[in-house]
């Protein structure tokens, strides 16, 4: 026993780890002219750090309540929360890889074989004399088997498994965080489509009246018949955009209801009154880049990967060395039933075994090289991952900027249009103008009204795009793994 603990205290000595450190990504952010967005130069926009549940600035309860249900019951997230449950079964595993098994084990022989193979193993009450004899065997025991990690390859393998996790986490981040702009996205198209089809009929509403009144003139020989056929040409074509409005908003109904884990249809109740589309604060919490390369999911996750890869090469390292695994064998018996319960029959065996593939003509060696070309794809991978990441934000924020002075311009443009339905309203009533005129002036209103909205639209879109760049939308899980 004495020479055994000094050999083991020998091995333990000698263990090392193998394989390059981990010691973070590449600083990849250096792209970041003062450390901030060059595109950012909005006035909306605030270097104040953003917050995760960005959807609330809208001050849309229907919305924050679609989007709280879709992070609890959508399918896309349990399959995520189930991929890190099985990547911590990984850890566990790997933990148990480095640790001593044992194992319990209860034997019984019965042989039947010529008097002359169990020569001398009989006692004088055999049946010697027949052509041949039995033999019975009673063992209850344990079995050890220990291999200690003496080249760090265990301890590169549970690097690698928490790196796995950390990956998957990133990867929950990453479904939350496109789930809540999924959501919102459907919910903006939603109002908007409705918002949209309201006007439209009250444009329509205006030109059935400016075409019956057309029809008057007409008969009465003041109005041509051109003048009758066109307004009834406009007429049935702003009819006809009312059907594929139909359509897209049943479309967005069950759009969110499937996001949100239900059955297409199931929303309709809740969602058929329409409201105006809900617009972005007057300030827009951005950060920097710094703070996006440490947030953004996928960011992370290309990360995880790359110090996954890093591990990956201690563990092909340690395969081209010695390995070390200790067996023992411990237990009673005998040829009686009542030796399982005698201690003067205990038997105990240690069998430390030494193995090398000393010879293999490169393959071990190919193996870390490989290992070396994945770090080498994951590093390259990681820096690209945040230059996409940075190029997103950048448009994004580029994006937002110019549609919200095509909005301010539309509006302006709206505002036109209503002052000249009041001036030409004066005229209406001064005689020096015409009821017709003054109901295509209103409907060139409902028109600008409708740009407008569809600009509104735009605007909000581009809001829950920039909050989709910066990687915003995940919880705080899903940093628990890093």
């Amino acid at each position: 026993m004495k020479r055994i603990l000094v050999f083991m205290s020998l091995v333990f000595r000698g263990a090392c780890t193998l394989g390059p450190d981990y010691k973070g990504p590449p600083d990849s952010a250096a792209g970041a002219p003062g450390g901030k967005f060059v595109r950012a130069d909005d006035p909306t926009f605030s270097a104040s750090p953003a917050v995760s549940q960005w959807w609330e600035s809208l001050n849309d309860p229907a919305l924050n309540s679609l989007v709280e249900e879709a992070l609890a019951r959508s399918p896309n997230i349990e399959v995520a929360q189930a991929r890190i449950k099985d990547a911590r079964t990984q850890i566990t595993s790997r933990q148990a890889d480095m640790l001593p098994s044992l194992s319990a084990n209860a034997v019984y022989l019965h042989a039947r074989l010529p008097g002359s193979a169990l020569a001398g193993l009989t006692d004088s009450n055999s049946e010697s004399s027949s052509s041949s004899s039995a033999l019975n065997f009673y063992n209850l025991g344990t079995n050890a088997s220990w291999e200690p990690d003496l080249f760090g390859g265990g301890r590169r393998g549970r690097e690698q498994a928490r790196a796995a996790l950390g990956q998957q986490f990133a990867a929950l981040a990453d479904a939350q965080v496109s789930l809540s702009a999924q959501v919102a996205q459907a919910y903006v198209n939603l109002r908007d489509v409705q918002e949209r089809a309201r006007l439209n009929v009250q444009s329509a509403e205006l030109q059935r009246r400016a075409l019956a009144l057309t029809r008057q003139r007409h008969v009465a020989g003041t109005a041509s018949a051109l003048d009758v056929e066109r307004l009834s040409s406009q007429l049935e074509t702003t009819d006809a955009q009312n059907l594929p409005l139909a359509a897209q908003i049943a479309d967005y109904m069950d759009q969110l209801a499937v996001l949100t884990g239900h059955e297409p249809g199931t929303l309709d109740v809740n969602l058929s009154a329409a409201t105006p589309v809900p617009l972005p604060p007057a300030s827009i919490a951005i950060g920097d880049p710094a703070a996006l390369i440490a947030h953004r999911p996928d960011v992370r996750s290309a990360e995880r990967v790359l110090a996954a890869r890093y591990a990956s090469i201690g563990i092909s390292e340690a395969k081209r060395f010695p390995s070390l695994r200790f067996t023992g064998i411990f237990g009673l018996g005998g040829s009686e039933l009542r030796d399982v319960v005698n201690t003067d029959n205990f038997t105990a065996l240690l069998v430390p075994t030494l193995s090398w593939s000393f010879v293999d003509f490169g393959k071990a060696r190919a193996a870390v090289r490989q290992s070396e070309a994945q770090r080498d794809e994951a590093d390259a991978t990681y820096r690209q991952t945040v230059l996409d990441a940075l190029r997103d934000a950048e448009s994004s924020l580029s994006r937002f900027g110019n549609v919200r002075l095509q909005l301010a311009q539309l509006a302006r443009a709206e505002a036109t249009v209503a002052r000249s339905v009041d001036l030409n309203n004066q005229r209406v009533k001064a005689g020096t103008s015409s009821l017709i005129d003054q109901l295509d002036i209103e409907r060139q209103r409902y028109s600008a009204a409708i740009s407008v909205a569809q600009a509104k639209a735009q605007l909000t879109g581009a809001f829950i795009s920039v909050n989709k760049a910066l990687g915003l939308g995940w919880t705080d899980e899903s940093l628990a793994g890093r």
